[in-house]
């Protein structure tokens, strides 16, 4: 079992002991003999597996699963301006509902607990969400095409309060695909509510090219000079940083959340991640949308943070799986605004996963969170817990759907709008 590992520590301890839960709530993380005594619904045998706080998934988009491998070995530009926005406006809510079911199932299935969802239409993301007692946090995506800043801030107000699964923080699409109108709305927003404000940032060189050019900036210090960045927040890919974009990230106290599948498959580039802890940059991971990465998994994420680091700095030793670890499975949470969802400890939510340790790819045991990083997959994920209940048992879901029903209805929506 691992424990919270919040002062700080480069380590990740891991203890054998158990963990007490109560409703939504860890009550108690430790030795047994020293355990309060009470009486069970169910009591688990580990049988010597890693219960860890579940992965958060810091960057995605839930309801594109329907472009899975349809749109594939693209340009970005061309990818999302041929292929992904003009099926994309032909989604209804009820697509959007089913996609994000599907998203989920994926999800539960590497271990991930929460999501930092960016997506059109989040009446049905939260529906999917709520169904399937699912905890996600809504990005918002206004751009020039899709939602307003009346539209953001009405959903800042009411999913902040709405269920205890559901959170929202404001968010565009990106900068060059929202007006500097909108732009200076959104700061409007972020300055009224003292809120942070998030989205893609740097992903290409020519966006950070294209944003000089308009604007005489990069991404970055433009978005710093129309006050977006003065409350925190944090940009997705992160790829073509500047010294100055980094040190107004270190300054603002920015996360940057890496992709590093999407942005290899889109070739996008590598983030300099080891020079952002360097700086002291916090950093966190997302998959990405299935349309870009195609897979929503954790386990491939991790591995390829860490690779890619020691390729570009030409350093074996360059960020060690413990740092990795702890960007997936702790640093997401306050990088998504869950402060109680980081570790495994007495008040925290209990957000979990149990991985199966007794499979020969996490044989033998000599340092646990480095099979975990470099020899672990989804095979692995035994057991995933949000809020207390388990959604996801030894290859069973337990959201309330039928699986299949859920994939039928996703190759529908594929089928249909593809065919328009």
């Amino acid at each position: 079992m691992t424990k919270d590992t919040s002062d700080g520590s480069s380590e990740l301890p891991v203890i054998h002991g158990e963990i007490h839960i109560c409703n939504d709530k860890i009550t108690y993380v430790g030795d047994p003999r020293f355990a309060p005594s009470a009486d069970w619904d169910r009591e688990i045998d580990a049988d010597g597996n890693i219960i860890m706080p579940g992965f958060k998934n810091a960057h995605t988009h839930s309801g594109m699963t329907f472009l899975r491998s349809y749109a594939d070995d693209l340009p970005l530009q061309n990818w999302l301006y041929d292929k992904v926005f003009p099926l994309e406006a032909l989604l209804t809510s009820e697509d959007i509902y089913w996609c994000s079911r599907l998203a989920i199932m994926e999800y539960l299935t590497s271990g991930i607990t929460a999501n930092f969802d960016m997506y059109q239409k989040t009446d049905a993301i939260v529906r999917a969400s709520v169904d399937s007692c699912y905890r996600t946090v809504l990005c918002g995506s206004v751009n020039n095409f899709v939602s307003s800043v009346e539209e953001l801030e009405q959903n800042y107000l009411r999913y902040n309060n709405y269920d205890p699964l559901i959170s929202s923080q404001l968010g565009f699409h990106a900068e060059y695909t929202t007006s500097e109108e909108l732009l200076h709305g959104i700061a409007d927003l972020s300055h009224k509510y003292k809120a942070p404000v998030y989205t893609h940032n740097s992903e290409t060189a020519d966006e950070v090219s294209d944003c000089v050019k308009r604007t005489g900036y990069t991404p970055t210090v433009y978005m710093e000079r129309l006050g977006l960045l003065d409350h925190g927040g944090g940009g997705f890919h992160c790829v073509h940083m500047t010294e100055e974009d980094l040190d107004i990230y270190k300054e603002k106290g920015l996360w940057a959340v890496t992709n590093p599948s999407s942005n290899l498959k889109l070739a996008s580039g590598i983030a300099p991640l080891t020079h952002m802890l360097d700086k002291g940059i916090s950093l966190a991971i997302g998959t990405d949308g299935p349309a870009s990465n195609n897979c929503l998994d954790m386990f491939r994420e991790m591995f390829l943070t860490t690779a890619l680091q020691k390729v570009t700095e030409q350093n074996a030793s360059a960020m060690d799986a413990n740092i990795v670890l702890r960007m997936a499975a702790s640093n997401g949470a306050p990088a998504m605004c869950l402060p109680d969802c980081d570790c495994l400890a007495p008040g925290k939510q209990a957000d979990l996963i149990m991985l199966d340790i007794h499979q020969p790819n996490m044989q033998p045991v000599n340092d646990v969170s480095k099979n975990i990083v470099y020899s672990g997959s989804k095979q692995n994920v035994l057991m995933t817990m949000i809020a207390g209940n388990i959604l996801y048992e030894n290859g069973i879901y337990k959201i309330g759907e039928d699986p299949e029903r859920i994939s039928a209805k996703v190759n529908e929506t594929i089928h249909r709008i593809s065919r328009s």
